[in-house]
C-alpha cells in the first residue's frame, strides 16, 4: 500500500520535478488539487509614526515589482484603524490604541488583498479587509515573501463574480540579443 502511495506522489509530482510549465491555478476551483510551488525570497522593514500601513505596502509592492508575495508576519501598532469588515460595503473607522496581531494577505502588482487583526487596550480583537487609513502608532514590523517563480493575477470568478486570485507561472524573462561578431579582415 505504501509503495502504491508514493508511486502515485511521484507521478503527480513528475512534471515539477522535470520544469515543465504548470497551468495556472485558480484557488476559487473547488475541486482542483493543483498548486504552484516556488522558492521564496523575503524582505524584513519597518514603518515608522504617523506612515499608512496599506499604502506603505503597496508603494513597496510597486518599487520591488512584486508579482506574487505575502505577509509573513507584521506586528505593531495603530492609532487609527480602516477596516471594511465582513459582508459590509462601506469603511469602518477606530480611533485609540490598538495593537497588530495579525496581517495576513497576498501582494502583487496586479492587485493586493490583505485582512488586519487587531486588539484593543481590553484584548477585544478586531479584523476585516484592510484599507488605506491605518496610522502607525510606534511601529509596524513586516516581514514580506516573494514567489519569484509566480504571477498573481486578480480575475473575475464566474461563481462569486468578484475578482479573485488566480496564480500563473511567472513569464520567462525576455532572452537578451546576442552581439554580431566582428568581422574578421
Amino acid at each position: 500500500m505504501r509503495l502504491l502511495y508514493l508511486l502515485l506522489l511521484l507521478c503527480l509530482s513528475a512534471p515539477a520535478a522535470l520544469g515543465q510549465r504548470q497551468p495556472p491555478v485558480s484557488m476559487a476551483a473547488p475541486a482542483s488539487p493543483a498548486a504552484l510551488s516556488s522558492p521564496m525570497r523575503t524582505y524584513a522593514l519597518r514603518l515608522g509614526p504617523g506612515q499608512d500601513l496599506r499604502q506603505q505596502l503597496l508603494a513597496f509592492t510597486e518599487q520591488h515589482q512584486i508579482r506574487a508575495g505575502a505577509v509573513v508576519t507584521c506586528v505593531g501598532s495603530l492609532t487609527t484603524a480602516t477596516l471594511r469588515l465582513a459582508n459590509q460595503d462601506g469603511p469602518t473607522v477606530y480611533k485609540g490604541h490598538f495593537e497588530i496581531v495579525s496581517l495576513v494577505g497576498t501582494l502583487s502588482t496586479n492587485g493586493s488583498h490583505l485582512h488586519l487583526a487587531m486588539a484593543d487596550s481590553t484584548g477585544r480583537t478586531l479584523g476585516g479587509h484592510l484599507l488605506d487609513g491605518n496610522i502607525i502608532y510606534t511601529t509596524a514590523e513586516l516581514v514580506i515573501g516573494v514567489l519569484e517563480e509566480l504571477d498573481f493575477r486578480r480575475e473575475t470568478d464566474p461563481v462569486s463574480t468578484y475578482k479573485e486570485l488566480t496564480i500563473y507561472p511567472a513569464p520567462k524573462p525576455a532572452p537578451l540579443p546576442r552581439r554580431a561578431s566582428p568581422k574578421k579582415p
